[in-house]
């Protein structure tokens, strides 16, 4: 007799994602595309959390409306809970205290998790939306070290006005423009930086663009949440004792 336990309402999607309140188009690698994922996922949209007001203000004084979406979706049957925007570093604490499962609210908090795979005499560099408002306070939360190098795409094409704007219409190929410059110019200002960290879960896309440009390993919230599920739903392998290697 096999005997399942209940008491969610849904099941097979182990991470719950909170999205901004934004509609701008998300293409394939986009956290918000679900065509991204090679694993169910669920999702909440955090209303009047817009990309704006998280960037641009302090995502702290909104905590109450990601609280209330996390244990939503905690109560709908996940089992972590990610964000989609690199800023809320700000409110990890307070997500993870409310919801009591795991949270990994920004790429960023791989930072430290990368370091120690590099020589000791390279660091760990970050690409984000917006450098002028990436604060010390945003990288102690994410336990990052705040001599950390920080490219912004700021002075760019597309990106971050189609993003934090929330433009109707993105040109994505600029955009993809915008994220090998800003991994061109992290190598030529910073040429201790052995492997770049994306902050905005938008920048996906346009990872293995910036990859190809510096020649170092690149990790974005895809790596992250990828890695993330496999610790909430680790792959099962099947123990075949009749196979000819067992024998």
């Amino acid at each position: 007799m096999t005997i399942l336990k209940g008491g969610k309402g849904i099941y097979g999607a182990s991470v719950g994602i909170l999205m901004l309140d934004a509609t701008f188009p998300r293409i394939p690698g986009d956290i918000g595309n679900a065509l991204t994922w090679d694993f169910p996922v669920q999702y909440r949209l955090v209303r009047g959390a817009s990309p704006d007001k998280i960037v641009r203000s302090d995502a702290r004084e909104l905590a109450d409306l990601f609280i209330r979406e996390a244990e939503d979706l905690v109560a709908s049957g996940v089992d972590g809970i990610t964000t989609n925007c690199g800023f809320l570093s700000l409110i990890q604490d307070q997500v993870a205290e409310a919801v009591q499962v795991p949270v990994a609210t920004s790429s960023l908090m791989q930072v430290p998790m990368i370091q120690p795979l590099l020589p000791s005499s390279k660091r760990v560099g970050v690409i984000t939306i917006s450098k002028s408002t990436l604060t010390d306070e945003h990288l102690k939360a994410a336990n990052v070290s705040l001599d950390t190098p920080v490219i912004g795409t700021e002075g760019g094409r597309e990106f971050t006005s189609g993003i934090l704007d929330s433009h109707p219409e993105i040109d994505f190929e600029a955009c993809r423009l915008d994220m090998i410059d800003a991994g061109r110019e992290m190598i030529e200002k910073h040429p201790d930086v052995g492997a770049i960290v994306l902050e905005c879960t938008n920048m996906v896309p346009y990872a293995a663009d910036v990859r190809k440009a510096t020649g170092l390993p690149v990790y974005s919230i895809y790596s992250f949440i990828s890695w993330f599920q496999s610790g909430l739903a680790p792959k099962r392998f099947p123990l075949e004792l009749d196979d000819p290697l067992f024998l």
